[in-house]
């Protein structure tokens, strides 16, 4: 027994040190941006060639405080403005996504009606257009309604997800029959079973659907640029490629931007990792 468990051991421990030396690496671009956002640019490229370029600056050589570049990145551009519309961007694609294609994914996993498998299909191969085919027709449509440089057009279009419909359906597959019907024969009409006892069983796969919309969307360059021309719509990474534009360039500054762009992702992750990692083990296990 014990000349197995060395081998199991051993390969154990190299996955752990494989995939800590992978973590490290993808981990170097992120702590650099960081570290470069404490810095003035004459720092930044002498420091570029040395193992300094991960550690923050000595108090020394700092000119000012350590949060001048942030300071300054907020005073050449309205951030915090291009934040909160980024903010109210996902978080209302999010809301009014994780209603719609939760609804939609129940329907196709529990009901019975014409053509269930047809739409099925039709909602997957949906997944091999490339959204930018659609924006043409889209930005008239957005236009026609009045929509252009508001929330409602850059929110509704997006509502509606196929992989967000797939992973619900997925998901509710697999969950058990027997409570339904219990809460049937209480009396529970279906709109309530769904609310009551469907929703707050199924954090996992909500949480995996929320991250997955907040990442893509968060990131959306040319759907927002395309609608919200006007500065006061503009999400955070239009004004990011605006304040990039803005001469002189500081690249202390545009690294203090761009984690401040990035700290919402990892929040929402390392708050949420646990049920996405559940999620994605509870889906893909039934056709």
């Amino acid at each position: 027994m014990k000349a197995m468990k060395k081998p199991v051991l051993t390969k154990k421990i190299l996955l752990y040190v494989t995939m800590s030396f992978l973590a490290v690496i993808f981990l170097f671009p992120l702590v650099w941006m960081v570290m470069s956002s404490l810095k003035g640019d004459v720092q930044i490229f002498r420091d570029m060639t040395s193992i300094k370029a991960f550690l923050p600056p000595m108090p020394n050589e700092v000119d000012g405080s350590y949060f001048q570049n942030y300071i300054m990145a907020f005073e050449r551009v309205n951030l915090f403005r291009y934040i909160m519309n980024s903010l109210i961007y996902t978080i209302g694609i999010i809301i009014f996504g994780l209603i719609v294609n939760s609804m939609a994914g129940y329907a196709l996993a529990r009901f019975q009606f014409p053509l269930r498998n047809f739409w099925l299909a039709v909602i997957i191969a949906t997944l091999i257009i490339p959204p930018e085919s659609i924006f043409l027709p889209l930005y008239v449509l957005v236009f026609n309604l009045g929509w252009v440089n508001t929330y409602t057009g850059l929110i509704v279009p997006f509502i509606a997800n196929a992989f967000a419909i797939f992973l619900f359906r997925q998901f509710f597959l697999d969950f058990p029959r027997e409570l339904e019907e219990a809460a049937k024969i209480d009396g529970c009409s279906q709109i309530g079973i769904f609310f009551r006892i469907i929703v707050p069983l199924s954090k996992p796969v909500f949480a995996t659907v929320a991250i997955v919309l907040f990442i893509n969307h968060w990131n959306d360059f040319l759907w927002p640029l395309v609608v919200a021309n006007d500065d006061s719509m503009r999400t955070i990474q239009i004004g990011l490629q605006y304040f990039m534009n803005q001469p002189p360039i500081q690249w202390g500054q545009v690294m203090a931007a761009l984690t401040v762009a990035t700290v919402p992702m990892l929040l929402i992750f390392i708050f949420l990792q646990r049920y996405y990692v559940q999620g994605l083990a509870h889906t893909g296990s039934k056709n």
